[in-house]
């Protein structure tokens, strides 16, 4: 059970990684212009500059559990690497705040059984695959509203 108190401090990690995260990027944009639904991450995983850099991040629509066909293409990709290797992934589902804590909770692990499942039929071993779901409780972005909501539901792939 997570305290009160432990649930600000990392809801304070998270505002303030957000903001040194700004802070360093050189594009002025505006921080609200994101796309609902679709598989966009700004994060990126890989070791090396001629290893292809693949997004981190698979996004789903409101209340949706199932992969969309840009989140299929960026999976596939995961799941070349991941074939025939050694390397333990955790897929991490995660909710916007909208519904009860247990619901959101269910809908985390649903995301990110959905993306495992879809990575195992493509020859990536289950027993490489850890699921998480932390529902609600660790969100990308603090705040109400749809811009923030999308960027909250979410799978984080994490190598």
């Amino acid at each position: 059970m997570i305290t009160k108190a432990l649930k600000q401090g990392l809801t304070l990690a998270v505002v303030m990684a957000f903001l040194v995260g700004c802070s360093s990027s050189s594009n002025k944009g505006d921080a609200n212009t994101q796309s609902t639904g679709s598989s966009a991450s700004s994060e990126s995983v890989g070791s090396s500059s001629t290893e292809q850099r693949l997004e981190t991040v698979v996004y789903f629509g409101f209340d949706q559990s199932t992969l969309t066909p840009e989140s299929r293409a960026l999976l596939l990709a995961h799941a070349e690497r991941l074939k025939g290797g050694s390397t333990s992934v955790r897929l991490e589902g995660h909710a916007d705040e909208r519904g009860s804590r247990e619901y959101n909770m269910a809908l985390g692990e649903r995301r990110a059984n959905s993306v495992r499942d879809f990575l195992v039929v493509q020859g990536v071993s289950a027993s490489n695959l850890e699921v998480v779901s932390y529902g609600e409780e660790r969100p990308a972005v603090s705040g109400s509203g749809e811009a923030n909501w999308s960027l909250n539901r979410r799978v984080e792939i994490k190598y």
